[in-house]
């Protein structure tokens, strides 16, 4: 099938959405593909085959649907599979006339796919009139997002949908989409609806294989497919092929071959691709998926079995598969670092809106009961906090802003320096409380002992501080009610830990992780009661020391992990 992919392929869906549902044909540019991107055919048989699309099956009591033909790169090899087993099931072509439904927006599509299919109707010996009369039943013109399906109708959708961001197609039509995929989010693209509408389309047991950008696994806007995948649905392979040359033109999309089921979760492929996957490699790919095996490397693939899939609506991890295999089995066995049951919490230090006013050395700058020794990024380098002397000018008392007339310094401070704190967002929007930090200030969490972690390092870090300073923004912290916090910083401080903040994180320039609460979070932990006297001497030993080594031999005997893929291992200084 052709993907509109590109500036051109935009500009041209925006053109045809902006007419009537049944659009004229859009003029040639001259080379007789209208731009149209085609997938290669050695990627069309992998799509069909990992969906289970196979001449085995009895193709003519199933219904297939191509929401977006073109000219029939995914429906041609389809045709040739339906007529294939046709045959081996003793079956007439006549029989087969609720097995294809096809769509497209473009009528010169239509056309071409039309003849497509008479040209290979009549190839394999049928008539000319039923050649004619299955193709003009199995092609429709139209917008498959708003073609009055049914709902649980199909028992494969497959294709490859338009990549088409929102804001290139016309406000009325978006309004449309939205409300017919309430999954289309934000600054969504349209394949995302495609993908939520052939997701309600299959029957139970029915498969969707699509080649599409994998970006709604990875950002914000996917969050409501995501969701509503791991609500009904089993993800049963994903292939990322970001590098492999899967269409006749170059494109930018990174695409990843995807394919759900409804049916209950149970094994998914995960696979990464390299530019070398080419035909030779699907087959290899192929042959692996059928042994059952946990893993495979190859020089042009790696592909893992994972026993679950990642659920909810947060963001799908990406990496190595072997690596998220590991992810997705401790997910599933082990309960989350944040857990109410032992008071562990994640959180982040303050934020004031104005670091320049608001941090400061000067020790006698404003009262001293207004002055919070403050701990920075930078004070961890070592692995141990080191203080430089930074203080918070502190607006706050016990949760609620002090009264300036009663702090004199205080108060000719932040007048001294009102324009800037008057001028940030914060203060426009609650003009009455100007001289307000962002956060408040919880004076509890100063005094508490605390792992403390830098938000941009090449590796988790945990640096404990016994309970004297309270964290800037730029550090995220954890407290706990159960743990001993030595022992769950030397936890923290193993490359198990470090997986999982390195498998969900966004990666910066020179492979330095981007922490945040939310990936602290995916942390999976045993339960404290759960360390022998041994476990905890050793995790305190290690954490003390700074020796990552030990401290993931000893994750590793709790997790029950025989060991870690090599690439889980590479941490940089």
């Amino acid at each position: 099938m052709c993907s509109r992919q590109g500036t051109e392929d935009a500009d041209q869906l925006a053109l045809v959405v902006a007419r009537q549902a049944d659009v004229a044909v859009i003029p040639d540019p001259g080379d007789g593909r209208n731009g149209e991107v085609f997938t290669r055919r050695w990627v069309v048989d992998l799509i069909l085959d990992l969906t289970g699309y196979s001449a085995d099956l009895d193709l003519a009591a199933l219904t297939a649907v191509e929401p977006s033909c073109g000219a029939g790169a995914f429906l041609g090899p389809m045709i040739e599979r339906l007529i294939a087993s046709c045959e081996r099931h003793g079956r007439s072509m006549q029989e087969a006339g609720d097995a294809l439904r096809a769509f497209d927006l473009l009528g010169i599509n239509v056309e071409r796919a039309r003849k497509l299919v008479v040209t290979q109707l009549l190839a394999a010996g049928n008539s000319p009139a039923l050649a004619q009369d299955l193709a003009e039943r199995w092609v429709t013109q139209g917008d498959f997002l708003l073609h009055p399906h049914r709902e649980e109708s199909a028992d494969f959708v497959i294709g490859n949908p338009p990549y088409i961001r929102l804001e290139n197609v016309p406000l009325e039509r978006t309004i449309a989409y939205r409300q017919t995929c309430p999954t289309m989010r934000g600054r969504s693209d349209v394949y995302v609806g495609f993908i939520e509408l052939g997701l309600r389309l299959l029957r139970p047991g029915g498969s969707l294989g699509f080649i599409v950008a994998d970006r709604w696994m990875h950002n914000q806007y996917g969050a409501s497919l995501r969701e509503l995948v791991a609500s009904s649905f089993a993800v049963n392979a994903v292939v990322e092929m970001h590098d492999v040359d899967a269409f006749e033109d170059e494109v930018s999309a990174y695409p990843a071959v995807t394919v759900i089921q409804r049916a209950a979760q149970a094994d998914a492929v995960l696979v990464k691709t390299n530019g070398a996957f080419d035909d030779a490699d699907a087959t290899s790919l192929r042959t692996w998926v059928a042994t059952g095996r946990p893993t495979a490397t190859r020089q042009a693939f790696s592909a893992a079995r994972l026993t679950s899939w990642f659920p909810g609506d947060e963001l799908w991890p990406s990496g190595d598969p072997a690596c998220l295999a590991i992810v997705a089995d401790l997910e599933k066995r082990f309960p989350p670092l944040e857990d109410p049951a032992t008071g562990t919490r994640v959180g982040i230090g303050v934020a004031s809106g104005a670091d320049s006013v608001y941090l400061t050395r000067n020790d006698s700058l404003v009262e001293p009961d207004r002055l919070m020794p403050l701990t920075i990024a930078a004070d961890t380098a070592s692995g141990r906090v080191t203080w430089a002397g930074t203080y918070l000018v502190n607006p706050w008392c016990d949760g609620r802003l002090v009264d300036l007339s009663e702090f004199p310094r205080l108060s000719a401070y932040l007048d001294a320096n009102s324009s800037t704190l008057r001028g940030r967002h914060i203060a426009r929007k609650r003009p009455t409380t100007w001289y307000r930090t962002i956060d408040r200030v919880d004076p509890k969490l100063q005094f508490r002992a605390k792992l403390l972690l830098p938000d941009l390092k090449s590796a988790i870090h945990p640096v404990l501080d016994n309970g004297a300073f309270y964290p800037h923004n730029n550090l995220y912290f954890v407290v706990s009610d159960a743990w001993d916090i030595e022992v769950l910083g030397g936890l923290l401080l193993s490359d198990v830990a470090n997986l999982f903040v390195g498998t969900y994180c966004v990666k910066m320039r020179g492979g330095c992780y981007r922490f945040q609460a939310q990936y602290l979070r995916r942390i999976r932990v045993p339960t404290p009661d759960s360390l022998t006297m041994r476990d905890s001497r050793q995790l305190t030993k290690a954490f003390e020391q700074r020796d990552v080594e030990l401290a993931t031999s000893v994750a590793l005997r709790l997790y029950d992990v025989p060991k870690l893929p090599a690439t889980a291992l590479s941490r940089t200084a």
